[in-house]
């Protein structure tokens, strides 16, 4: 009938070995940088920026023009994104947390510091005694002012492009400078 064949021996295989998996407690590698000093350095340096912007605004007020002063608020958030970001890529190394951080920071500190500059104008051109009246008649009168587009009616959209440019310069500086830290920097 059919001649035999030969039986080829089997081959062994390879002992399974998963992939290495660490144990549950094993220590992990500490990530370099300091995310939430990062983020706390980057909002006492924006305090002081805006503070800056506002002082500024409240010396010039009087001379600036519509142009002027959009003009100063854009660079206020440029500035103070510029800042925010380098100290949170700084501090906070590759941490996405401290770079997100920096860029609500950033976004913040362009809104106040043009709402702050309100009551400052108040209480130069009336009296420090207004900023109480306003506090009582209408405490987010500067943050309506800061929406509002006096002369054309409407939103004045400068606004949010200065928050939305802050928060993207910040963001993109804290990335660019955090990245370019080594782990064990």
């Amino acid at each position: 009938m059919y001649a035999a064949q030969p039986m080829y021996a089997a081959q062994p295989h390879p002992p399974y070995q998963p992939y290495p998996v660490p144990p549950p407690y094993a220590q992990q590698p500490r990530p370099s940088g300091h995310p939430v000093g990062a983020v706390l350095l980057a909002l006492c340096a924006s305090v002081v920026v805006s503070l800056l912007y506002s002082i500024l605004i409240l010396a010039t007020y009087k001379d600036q023009s519509a142009t002027a002063a959009h003009t100063l608020y854009l660079a206020h958030a440029a500035v103070n994104a510029l800042v925010v970001g380098a100290l949170a890529g700084m501090m906070g190394h590759r941490s996405t947390g401290a770079h997100v951080g920096g860029a609500v920071v950033a976004a913040l500190g362009a809104f106040f510091g043009f709402t702050n500059s309100l009551p400052l104008i108040l209480a130069e051109s009336q009296a420090p005694a207004a900023i109480g009246d306003m506090m009582e008649a209408d405490p987010f009168l500067p943050a309506k002012i800061w929406w509002n587009d006096e002369i054309g009616g409407g939103v004045d959209w400068f606004s949010p492009l200065g928050l939305v440019l802050a928060a993207a310069v910040a963001w993109g500086i804290a990335h660019l400078i955090g990245r370019s830290r080594g782990r064990g920097a």
